[in-house]
């Protein structure tokens, strides 16, 4: 009985009192973490002073969607509100006034539509329902209101509710949770009753009792059970679309290629205009781009932009341009990049003829206005490479790319013809996917067409280029299904990844 006194560490001392708490009120009234009040119910257990036992819930919980719409009103609330105000109205106008999204508007409607509370005639809503059917609170309202809640504890109504919600983007979500148990054992009876004081015994060697006897000597150390499991120590690693990023550089430099790096942020003249992307094309407007509210110094060099101008404007020998008269004020537009082409514009401006052939990459970060699901994100990994040099061809290009997918594990690959705005010709690479029996693309690649070259060299010289998405050959490579799944930083399943080697 001594000897296991004598073995208790300060935070199993500390909640010795607590034993017949919950573990929450161990926490607040021991002042310790929960991580350190598990651990020490483990030991604890290990020393049959208590027999914990676990019990799996599966709770409901309210989503980032569901607290905001539990504090403003589900959407279909919103929109009924309206209508109990205006009764009929157009559907353009009721948008407006509800001040709802463009997806929340659609599934307001079908929600009211299938609650039979509207009809939808000729463009307009309808309202079908009294005073009494408006001011009722839905199933979907009420259950929102009394969450969290467990899962066993639901009602039919609020399992019919709950099935409903889960069709819904991130309103509810269900967590699966550990409820603890702690059973005091009869030794335990005995250890908690007894008169506990390990205030003389020494918990750790340090280098100042090792200097001094006098803090030692005649003491006693702290007994230790060396048999005791301890918690599993990870060592640190990179994330895996780190590691890929890597490998990604590394085939690049193997090749003879120097990388190339610049802001997130970029002037629309760069990102857009000096790679010949007209000022009207619908990738400059606002649900591709994400553009800042301010306006982006344009070169120093007049001369550059003058012929980003005639490139435009079709006063470029042997080019019609695009048939319109450039404006400076839209080349000032600041975004975040939505491609690493425009490092690939920087570049070509800098590059000095007498230094050809050159050849350079980038993998970096790109944004687009996308919707986010299973394929697409507001965020992508890019890699971008271009070859100046006046006696590349197009045989060359596809050498080029068919030798990087080699390398990241690609030996079955087609190229496809495309267009962009900006090389001619074009590909769209793809790769044959033996496990869903499909040719996944890659990405584009091209020969960049005289209206880019020509004002950014001085003269058309032969550059080949490519920029395909990278994220989809990290997904490939790690049987990922889900593009979210790159970023969630489940800590279990990160540990269980493993290096990227080919």
């Amino acid at each position: 009985m001594e000897k296991l006194i004598q073995s208790l560490s300060p935070n199993e001392i500390k909640i010795l009192p607590y034993l017949d708490e919950d573990i929450s009120q161990i926490c607040k009234k021991s002042n310790l973490d929960k991580v350190s009040v598990l651990r020490a119910l483990e030991y604890l257990q290990n020393k049959n002073i208590i027999i914990l036992d676990t019990e799996k819930k599966k709770i409901i919980e309210i989503g980032t969607n569901g607290a905001y719409y539990r504090a403003k009103g589900l959407p279909e609330r919103r929109l009924l509100n309206l209508l109990d105000k205006k009764r009929i109205i157009s559907l353009q106008e009721a948008q407006e006034q509800s001040k709802l999204s463009n997806q929340e508007f659609k599934a307001s409607l079908g929600v009211l539509k299938r609650k039979a509370l509207i009809d939808l005639k000729n463009g307009k809503i309808i309202l079908n329902a009294n005073k009494g059917e408006i001011s009722k609170k839905t199933l979907e309202e009420l259950f929102i209101e009394m969450l969290p809640i467990e899962y066993n504890k639901l009602s039919p109504e609020q399992l019919f509710a709950l099935k409903i919600l889960q069709n819904r983007k991130e309103i509810i979500q269900i967590t699966e949770k550990k409820i603890f148990k702690i059973n005091i054992t009869e030794l335990g009876e005995k250890i908690v009753n007894s008169k506990i004081s390990n205030k003389d015994l020494i918990e750790q060697i340090t280098p100042e009792i090792l200097k001094n006897e006098k803090l030692w000597k005649g003491k006693k150390f702290r007994r230790y059970d060396i048999t005791s499991p301890v918690p599993k120590i990870n060592g640190g690693k990179r994330h895996f679309v780190n590691q890929a990023i890597d490998y990604a550089r590394k085939i690049w430099t193997e090749m003879g290629f120097t990388e190339m790096t610049g802001n997130i942020v970029q002037s629309s003249f760069w990102n857009f205009d000096a790679l010949f992307t007209a000022q009207d094309h619908p990738v400059r407007e606002m649900q591709d781009t994400f553009f800042i509210d301010k306006k982006f110094n344009l070169p120093e060099d007049k001369k550059l932009i003058e012929q980003i101008k005639n490139a435009h404007e079709g006063k470029i020998e042997g080019s019609k341009g695009w048939n319109y008269n450039w404006q400076e004020k839209e080349a000032q537009k600041t975004c975040l990049r939505t491609h690493t082409t425009c490092l690939s514009a920087q570049k070509l401006s800098q590059i000095k003829k007498e230094n050809l052939p050159q050849k350079f990459f980038a993998v970096g970060k790109c944004f687009r206005n996308e919707t986010v699901d299973w394929s697409h994100g507001f965020e992508f990994n890019q890699t971008e490479g271009i070859v100046i040099d006046k006696n590349a061809n197009f045989k060359h290009l596809l050498g080029y790319l068919k030798q990087f997918y080699k390398k990241m594990g690609f030996e079955n690959l087609r190229f496809n013809p495309a267009y962009f705005p900006y090389t001619e010709p074009s590909v769209e690479i793809h790769a044959w996917h033996p496990e869903k029996k499909v040719w996944l693309e890659l990405g584009g690649a091209g020969i960049f067409r005289p209206e880019v070259t020509t004002p950014l060299l001085g003269e058309h010289i032969p550059v080949l280029a490519w920029g395909p998405g990278f994220d989809r050959t990290i997904m490939d490579y790690y049987k990922i299904k889900d593009l979210r799944e790159l970023y969630k930083n489940d800590l279990t399943k990160l540990r269980k990844i493993k290096h990227w080697v080919k």
